[in-house]
């Protein structure tokens, strides 16, 4: 009798995730979708208020979940919440920043603002999580929410898509260092999302005008559209995955 292939699963019961920028808009919906995969998530971000409410909610749909106050910004006690609750089997990073601006007119203190929170948090919270993997002798799956910005530049978003194509090369490089160790790094690249952070952009008629020109499929992405990705780049089902992005944008890089 030929022995058939079987389809990976995409279950993660019995693992760990950490999902930073969990208390709206995407990173609550990656932290929705690794907890419906059976995983018990730890929910992180700054603001505890929101993150208790979105905590609350998931543990009122049945699933498992705890919280985090953390700031990918602040290095030290970063590293220091990461080590004392891990190991996690998986990362979902979400945590990010945008101040959009002309090039000349960026100010300083927003360039640092952007870099430090997309570039410089998520480098040292892979590092962390990885770090906190290595030592358990175990693989993982370590996933950054990127963005199409990663992959092409836009409108008044210099210092956003500088930070985000160095995330891609980032990734790229964790891939080759971690890939023996069994640990995997990807990113996923959305279009723009309706979220409460992206309201002031919907707002304006020629910058909607401008992303439904882009968008091949002909509509903007919902955070529903993000999250069967997030939950095969965690599981089993994307085993021989790595050092690569999932571009979740609507076919607006593709010409």
């Amino acid at each position: 009798m030929t022995e058939l292939p079987r389809t990976p699963s995409f279950r993660l019961d019995g693992r760990r995730a950490l999902v930073a920028g969990a208390s709206s808009g995407i990173g609550l919906g990656c932290a929705m979708a690794v907890a419906e995969a059976g995983a018990h998530v730890v929910m992180a971000a700054r603001g505890r208020e929101k993150l208790d409410a979105a905590v609350a909610a998931v543990r009122e749909a049945g699933l498992s979940a705890e919280t985090m106050t953390l700031d990918v910004s602040d290095i030290g006690a970063m590293r220091a919440a990461v080590a004392a609750a891990g190991p996690f089997d998986v990362l979902v990073n979400s945590a990010g920043l945008a101040r959009h601006a002309p090039a000349l007119e960026t100010a300083e203190a927003d360039f640092d603002a952007v870099a430090e929170a997309n570039l410089k948090g998520a480098y040292f919270l892979a590092t962390e999580v990885a770090r906190g993997l290595v030592e358990a002798g175990r693989g993982g799956s370590i996933i950054t929410i990127s963005s199409q910005m990663g992959h092409v530049g836009g409108i008044d978003r210099t210092v956003y898509c500088a930070t985000k194509h160095a995330v891609e090369g980032m990734t790229k490089a964790m891939a080759i260092e971690w890939g023996p160790k069994g640990i995997r790094v990807n990113t996923i690249c959305p279009t723009f999302i309706r979220t409460p952070l992206t309201e002031a952009t919907f707002d304006n008629p020629e910058r909607v005008a401008w992303i439904t020109e882009k968008i091949k499929l002909g509509r903007v992405g919902e955070v529903e559209d993000i999250m069967g990705a997030v939950a095969y780049l965690a599981s089993d089902a994307s085993a021989l995955v790595t050092g690569t992005s999932l571009l979740i944008d609507g076919g607006w890089t593709a010409g």
